[in-house]
């Protein structure tokens, strides 16, 4: 496309050691992470706002992020955008055989296992380093946001056969868990223990998700949505009598959360 090369032309000229922008010449893959979580939580922004024109705009964003990682790679000896572009079209051709290879009548529970094993097979090829041995979890980002990262290892660790059959087993679970927080909250209140056992209805809350077909990510973020438009339905009504939610009694802000959830 002329305009994905007219955007690493851009980017080459940014770099340029003589003639470029200072800023630009600067960054290393190292400062520019910081930015690049930035553009993707204004992603998921504005996906979750439903606005195409904002969602174009932060693809293109991210699209820049590429480019810029790429031509520093390129700069330092590593690799090419075009090095970029092959290792993934390499790798979505061998990970749907049933797509672009012999295996074409796959069912979809066989294509996830396909899948899931493809991917087992290309993490234990790979050398990690001299010393290191092989782990299930390998690949799996450390900084990622825990919520992401949980159902990631929930779905390594299953596609293993380490997982529950059905959601039963894994509700009890969570409420196992919740139990042992309210033992906790209720004894001597260690505050390492409590967070490890909220750490446990988390990730059981993330498990049950999963079993159900639900994206845990988002069914919080549109429980965040929800919590605003009701605290904002809160803060309005109030307005309205000349008051502010901190000059109300928990009653009476409990009696709008209770009017705004039925609106």
């Amino acid at each position: 496309m002329k305009e994905i090369d007219e955007l690493a032309a851009i980017m080459e000229r940014l770099r340029d050691p003589l003639s470029g922008c200072p800023w630009d010449r600067a960054q290393t893959i190292n400062t520019i992470l910081p930015y690049s979580f930035e553009e993707i939580h204004e992603l998921a922004e504005a996906i979750d706002g439903g606005k195409w024109e904002a969602v174009r705009d932060e693809l293109g964003d991210l699209l820049f992020h590429i480019i810029f990682y790429a031509r520093i790679s390129e700069e330092e000896g590593q690799f090419t955008l075009a090095d970029v572009a092959r290792v993934i079209c390499d790798k979505l051709l061998r990970r749907h055989p049933h797509v672009f290879g012999p295996s074409e009548n796959m069912s979809g529970n066989d294509r996830t296992a396909s899948w899931e094993g493809i991917k087992q097979d290309e993490r234990e090829s790979q050398k990690l380093n001299e010393t290191a041995q092989i782990s299930t979890f390998a690949g799996i980002g450390k900084t990622l946001p825990a919520m992401i990262r949980a159902l990631k290892l929930q779905r390594r660790a299953a596609g293993v056969g380490f997982d529950w059959k059905e959601r039963l087993p894994v509700l009890q679970k969570l409420e196992e868990e919740i139990a042992e927080l309210r033992d906790e909250l209720l004894g001597d209140g260690d505050r390492n223990r409590i967070e490890s056992e909220i750490g446990d209805v988390l990730f059981s809350s993330v498990n049950l998700a999963r079993h159900c077909g639900i994206d845990a990510e988002n069914a919080l973020r549109l429980c965040n949505r929800r919590f605003e438009k009701r605290f904002g339905y809160i803060v309005t009504t109030l307005a309205r009598q000349g008051r502010r939610p901190e000059n109300a009694s928990l009653d009476e802000l409990e009696i709008l959360w209770q009017e705004a959830k039925n609106q």
